[in-house]
C-alpha cells in the first residue's frame, strides 16, 4: 500500500511527529509513505482546499491507496476531500473512529485535528489512530459483525452515489476548478516526484504537466 500524507499550512508544523508515528506504524507492514506535503512552514504552500485537490489527483490515478491528512480542526480537509469525486474521507479523532471507519466505511482517506485537542499525548492518540485504521485485519469487515452486511451494501452504494453524480470526465472536472488552484496544489517537488513516479494516468498526467 502507497499512502500519501499531507498537512495545509497552519499545521505544517505538525508533519514530523505525524510522519514519525505513521511510518513507525506502517513501514513493518510493507507499506510506502509519501510525504506530499507540508513538509514544514516554508514549505510550498497549502490550503485544506489544495489537500482535497492532491488527495483527488493522487487517489483517482492510482499514485497512490490512502490519503492521511487534516487542519486545524480536521473538518475543513474531510469537507474538501470529500467534494472530489472517488475520494471518501472519514473523519478521525480517537483510536474508535479509525476502527470503525476501516471496518465501517472502507474509505480511502482520513482527516485529522492536528489544533484542536492537540495536547499532551497526542503522539500517542495520533499512533493509536494509525495502529487501528492500518493494522486490524482486512479492511470492510464490518461492526457490529451482525451489521457486516449492509454495512458493506451502504458502502458500496455510497461509492456508487459518488460517481453518479460526477457528470464530467475526471479530466473535465479539474479542468472546472480554478486552475490557479489546481496549480498551486501540484507545485512541490515532493508532490511531483510521488504523482509522476506512480500515476497511472497519461491523460490527467500531461495535465498536471500542463499546468507545471
Amino acid at each position: 500500500m502507497k499512502i500519501a500524507l499531507t498537512l495545509e499550512n497552519s499545521q505544517a508544523g505538525k508533519n514530523a511527529v505525524v510522519l514519525k508515528e505513521l511510518e513507525g506504524v506502517v513501514n513493518p507492514l510493507g507499506y510506502e509513505v509519501h510525504n506530499v506535503g507540508m513538509v514544514d512552514e516554508n514549505d510550498h504552500h497549502l490550503t485544506y482546499i489544495h489537500l482535497g485537490i492532491q488527495a483527488s489527483l493522487l487517489l483517482n490515478t492510482g499514485a497512490v491507496d490512502f490519503v492521511i491528512t487534516g487542519c486545524g480542526t480536521g473538518q475543513g480537509a474531510m469537507m474538501s476531500l470529500n467534494a472530489h469525486p472517488g475520494v471518501i474521507c472519514g473523519y478521525c479523532i480517537d483510536p474508535t473512529d479509525a476502527f470503525l471507519f476501516n471496518q465501517v466505511n472502507n474509505g480511502n482517506a482520513l482527516a485529522l485535528a492536528f489544533a484542536k485537542g492537540f495536547g499532551w499525548g497526542a503522539e500517542l492518540n495520533i499512533r493509536y489512530m494509525f495502529e487501528k485504521a492500518f493494522t486490524t485485519g482486512e479492511r470492510g469487515q464490518g461492526y457490529p459483525i451482525e451489521r457486516a452486511e449492509p454495512q458493506q451494501r451502504n458502502a458500496g452504494i455510497l461509492t456508487q452515489v459518488k460517481a453518479a453524480v460526477a457528470k464530467d470526465s475526471l479530466l473535465q472536472s479539474f479542468q472546472s476548478l480554478d486552475q490557479e488552484l489546481v496549480k498551486q496544489a501540484v507545485g512541490s517537488q515532493q508532490f511531483q516526484s510521488t504523482f509522476f513516479t506512480h500515476c497511472k494516468n497519461e491523460i490527467i498526467a500531461d495535465y498536471v504537466k500542463s499546468l507545471i
